[in-house]
C-alpha cells in the first residue's frame, strides 16, 4: 500500500523530461516520495534504453518507493514495431540488450493500489475480472497474450458505451461508466487511475470522477504539442495534478543522425 504517492503514466522514451522535469523539479526527490510509473517506458522516442535503465536503477536503489507497472509496449511484439528493438540494434549492434529487457518486462507487475482505495493499471478493466483478488491471481510472467484478462488490463480503454464493446485497437475492450461504477463499488475503491491514451491537457476525469486517465509524455512523438501531468495523492480521495511541458529543444541532447523510422 502506497500513500503520499505520485503517479506517472506513459513516458515513451522521454529521458530528458523524465530526469529534469518530472522527478526532480515537479515530483520531488527520492526517497521522500513514493512513485508509481504506469507503463510504456519504451518506444516512440529516442531514449528508450536510457529511460528504462534509469527507472530500473531507481527501483534497485529505492525498492519500497518505486513501483513499475507494465504497459502494453513492454512487449516483444510491440517493441519490434515501434522503435525499441531498432534502437537496441543501432546503439549496441545486436539484439542482446533487447532480449534482456524483454525478460525484465515479464517480471513487471500489472496493478497497484494507493491506500487500498485507488487502483492503478495501464489500460483498464476486463469482462473476466470482477475483483481485485482475480487480478492478483493472473500469471503475468510471460509475453502479453492477445486476449484474456492479462491482455485486457494493459489494452482496454474507457468510452461512452453501455457496458462492453469491441476495441478498435484489436486488443482489450472498451468499457463504460456502468462497468466502472460496479467494479469500484464492489471492490471498495474510490477510483481507477490508468494511462494508455493521449490526453492533451495532461489528465482527464471521467465517469463522475471514478476513472482518471493520466498522460506523462509531453509533446508526444516530438510533434503533438501536448502538456503532461503527474498526480500527487495526499490521500486516496485527494490528489493534486502537476502539469509540465517538454524540455526545450536547446536543453535536450540531440539524437544521433542515424535514427529509426518508427514515426507513423
Amino acid at each position: 500500500m502506497l500513500v503520499n504517492c505520485l503517479l506517472k503514466s506513459a513516458m515513451y522514451s522521454l529521458f530528458p523530461s523524465l530526469l529534469q522535469y518530472v522527478l526532480f523539479r515537479r515530483g520531488g526527490k527520492l526517497p521522500d516520495r513514493n512513485y508509481i510509473f504506469m507503463g510504456d517506458f519504451v518506444d516512440r522516442g529516442y531514449y528508450s534504453l536510457e529511460t528504462l535503465t534509469f527507472l530500473l536503477v531507481l527501483k534497485a536503489k529505492y525498492p519500497a518507493q518505486i513501483t513499475l507497472l507494465r504497459g502494453n509496449h513492454e512487449s516483444r511484439q510491440v517493441t519490434q514495431c515501434y522503435g525499441f528493438y531498432d534502437e537496441c540494434i543501432n546503439k549496441y549492434g545486436n539484439a542482446n540488450p533487447w532480449h534482456y529487457c524483454c525478460k525484465v518486462f515479464d517480471l513487471l507487475t500489472i496493478a497497484a493500489l494507493v491506500g487500498e482505495k485507488v487502483l492503478c493499471v495501464h489500460g483498464g478493466l476486463s469482462p473476466q475480472i470482477k475483483t481485485l483478488d482475480q487480478i492478483r491471481t493472473i500469471d503475468r510472467h510471460m509475453e502479453i497474450p492477445h486476449e484474456g484478462p492479462f491482455c485486457d488490463i494493459l489494452w482496454s480503454d474507457p468510452d461512452d458505451v453501455a457496458q462492453w464493446a469491441v476495441s478498435p485497437r484489436g486488443a482489450g475492450y472498451l468499457f463504460g461508466p456502468k462497468v466502472t461504477r460496479e467494479f469500484v463499488e464492489l471492490n471498495g475503491l474510490e477510483s481507477i487511475c490508468r494511462a494508455h491514451q493521449l490526453v492533451h491537457e495532461g489528465y482527464k476525469c471521467m465517469f463522475d470522477g471514478r476513472l482518471i486517465t493520466i498522460w506523462s509524455a509531453p509533446n508526444y512523438c516530438y510533434r503533438c504539442g501536448n502538456i503532461a501531468a503527474i498526480l500527487e495523492f495526499q490521500s486516496p480521495t485527494q490528489f493534486d495534478a502537476k502539469l509540465f511541458e517538454a524540455v526545450p529543444d536547446e536543453e535536450r541532447v540531440k539524437p544521433p543522425l542515424r535514427i529509426t523510422p518508427y514515426f507513423l
